[in-house]
């Protein structure tokens, strides 16, 4: 009933205001990114001076899951631990953001009855649209695999990247997860590369094996052919496919195990980029910006979910210096994609949303069992800040919009918080952009 009731008024709202079908949608996803998170990212790097996504409509977003209690805006703001109770996990967060639909904790694509749903990316090759999905962290995690695929258990990694790789007709695949180097980008040795378990997270040794000969992959295009996937991993490969020619399907799978960045040894509580990058994998805005040249070939437009994923796992982890990393890494796939709209289309016809799908570790001000925002320490300086969380909370986060149905998604917004302003819940943000794609 609220789907039919969503549809309905976004209906009368296009009848009022000629709304139209975006061609291209671009659905970004900072995970873990707190509001809090946004602003340490933006103290850093601008001083206060300005924020990353001041030339986006701001906006707020519900992320409880199905077996939540919901969100209580008066509640979060005068009881300290209300929000640390109730969260969503990024299966259901990210399977409510591409499907419209709420489900229960854990599983990926699957509604609370167990029945499949219809995932944002399906919608838009109905439209012919070439489709990708790109993440920062392991390519069959939660939230890629809530865009991607079908799975009663988040934990089924084999199941869900089989499904990923050699089922869907989606176009472009990108992310981490190699089986043969560790979390510093080094070759593993054979005998620790010999093991099934290493596997798990490119559909196991016989998909890696069809990978990496060039047989693996499902009908892409409708002509009940196979359309195998061209593969690189090496950030030369990543970086060059920015440019020039491209092949029809690609998986990218960047030389490191399971983030791009953030689990690099060295001191991991260190300020941010004292401790030196490993070099040999691409950035966030690389592997973006070699999608993007591979979907827009396609006339009829392109749907692309992109993850900063690593932001939610320094979170957990409770590292601040090397958040600010992850989140201007976001930042910064994050104007090539408006670089791209600008150069190559046009925010008339392309929808850019950028939000998150929960916030992680409670981020603050230094204060004690109490709210307080993010303190500006100036440009180039950590800003301060006070974990109080390991976990998810049900917080609100930020989402930003422009382009194309913006509006739409703004007029959707009838929620008042206190702090934040106007919200929406993160099914009636995808139920809008399922409908705009339906017109």
């Amino acid at each position: 009933m609220k789907k039919l009731l969503v549809v309905g008024l976004l209906v009368v709202f296009c009848a009022l205001t000629a709304c139209a079908a975006p061609k291209n949608v671009i659905f970004m996803i900072g995970d873990g990114m707190g509001f809090e998170h946004v602003a340490a990212g933006d103290y850093y790097v601008h001083g206060g001076e300005k924020g990353s996504f001041d030339w986006m409509t701001p906006l707020a977003m519900s992320t409880y899951s199905a077996n939540g209690d919901g969100y209580d805006p008066e509640k979060a703001w005068s009881e300290f631990a209300y929000v640390k109770k109730g969260a969503t996990d990024s299966a259901a967060s990210g399977t409510a953001l591409s499907t419209g639909v709420k489900t229960t904790n854990g599983r990926i694509g699957i509604g609370p009855e167990g029945k499949p749903l219809r995932h944002m990316y399906q919608a838009a090759e109905e439209k012919g649209k070439a489709t990708g999905v790109v993440t920062s962290v392991l390519m069959a995690h939660a939230t890629p695999a809530a865009f991607s695929a079908h799975n009663e258990k988040r934990s089924n990694y084999e199941q869900i990247s089989r499904e990923m790789i050699t089922q869907t007709p989606i176009d472009v695949l990108m992310g981490t997860g190699h089986p043969e180097y560790d979390g510093n980008g080094d070759k593993l040795d054979a005998d620790k590369t010999a093991a099934d378990k290493r596997y798990v997270m490119v559909g196991g040794k016989e998909v890696w094996a069809a990978l990496r000969n060039g047989s693996a992959g499902a009908d892409a295009d409708g002509d009940s052919a196979p359309d195998p996937w061209a593969f690189i991993d090496t950030r030369e490969e990543f970086q060059a496919l920015g440019e020039g020619d491209t092949p029809k399907r690609l998986l990218g799978l960047a030389r490191v195990e399971a983030t791009l960045q953030q689990e690099r040894d060295g001191d991991k509580n260190a300020a941010p980029f004292e401790v030196p990058f490993t070099k040999t994998v691409p950035t966030l805005a690389e592997m973006v910006k070699g999608a993007l040249n591979v979907l827009d070939n396609d006339p009829d437009g392109l749907f692309l979910m992109i993850e900063g994923g690593a932001i939610d796992w320094t979170g957990h982890d409770n590292q601040s210096g090397r958040l600010i990393e992850e989140q201007l890494d976001f930042c910064e796939a994050v104007n090539v994609v408006r670089e791209w709209v600008e150069a190559n289309s046009s925010w008339d016809e392309t929808l850019l949303v950028v939000t998150a799908d929960h916030e992680t570790g409670y981020l603050t001000g230094p204060a004690d069992g109490e709210w307080a925002p993010v303190e500006n320490r100036g440009k180039g300086n950590l800003p301060g800040v006070k974990w109080n969380s390991g976990s998810h909370t049900n917080s609100l986060v930020p989402l930003f919009v422009k382009g194309a149905g913006a509006d739409a998604i703004v007029a959707m917004a009838t929620s008042e918080d206190p702090r934040r302003g106007k919200y929406m819940h993160s099914t009636v943000l995808s139920q809008t952009i399922h409908a705009m794609m339906a017109n």
